[in-house]
């Protein structure tokens, strides 16, 4: 049973930490920038990477790796910041997320995306949208909106955004 309602097939924007690949809805992705400098703002949490500057507006950055469990690495030539568009509150928020590389855009067929694991009610899966097929396995498709939608960081997010 399918997971995505609507169209057949929609774009997914595919990006890797470690040698995980995850996908973001294109719709939810405003752009891709490379790496660049990022201001640490004082006694923010760690994955709170800091603040950039985006044409004038600031928009904080959050690492996933950090997030999601994973140790921290230096960046590369390949690690970017994924700005996406964030609903919290019936607001809209800009966010940026640190992705060791983006890979590509893919189209992903509704059949073709099965449920989350259900791995019992200590471990939260709720951020993944969904498992999608590929040839050599699947890859996590995340909802953006509930991973910056959960407690530290939302609050943090909305009074930094």
């Amino acid at each position: 049973m399918p997971v995505i309602e609507g169209t057949a097939v929609q774009p997914y924007l595919t990006f890797k930490l470690g040698a995980e690949v995850f996908a973001l809805e294109v719709k939810k992705v405003r752009e891709v920038l490379d790496f660049t400098t990022i201001t640490k703002i004082p006694r923010t949490p760690e994955f709170l990477r800091g603040v950039i500057n985006l044409r004038g507006s600031v928009v904080p950055v959050v690492d996933l790796r950090l997030g999601f469990g994973l140790d921290s690495v230096e960046p590369t030539v390949n690690t970017c910041i994924i700005v996406v568009e964030v609903v919290m509150a019936q607001e809209t928020i800009i966010v940026g997320a640190l992705a060791d590389a983006v890979e590509e855009v893919i189209d992903i067929d509704a059949s073709d995306i099965q449920p989350p694991p259900r791995l019992g009610s200590a471990i939260q899966t709720d951020f993944i949208q969904g498992m999608g097929k590929r040839e050599n396995g699947f890859l996590m498709i995340l909802n953006i909106d509930r991973i910056f939608s959960t407690g530290e960081v939302a609050q943090i997010v909305e009074n930094v955004a």
